[in-house]
């Protein structure tokens, strides 16, 4: 198991959130995922043999959200 946080620019509503853990939740290999509004970050933890950390960047960026970093 893999726990990633990725730095978006800015969320700026509480339909953002819904939208990214929607489509998150929805992504096979992901475990969990918590949006967090303040900061504008992603937790997610994944299973590495069914889905990459720059997937989920991917598709992050496809709902139209920039993904500046990861820790």
């Amino acid at each position: 198991m893999t726990n990633k946080t990725y730095q978006l620019e800015t969320i700026s509503c509480p339909s953002c959130i819904a939208k990214i853990e929607g489509m998150l939740k929805k992504t096979e290999g992901i475990v969990s995922s918590e949006v967090l509004f303040n900061t504008s970050r992603v937790r997610v933890s994944f299973d590495e043999a069914k889905i990459t950390s720059d997937e989920i960047r991917n598709r992050i960026g496809k709902l139209g959200y920039r993904v500046l970093g990861e820790k």
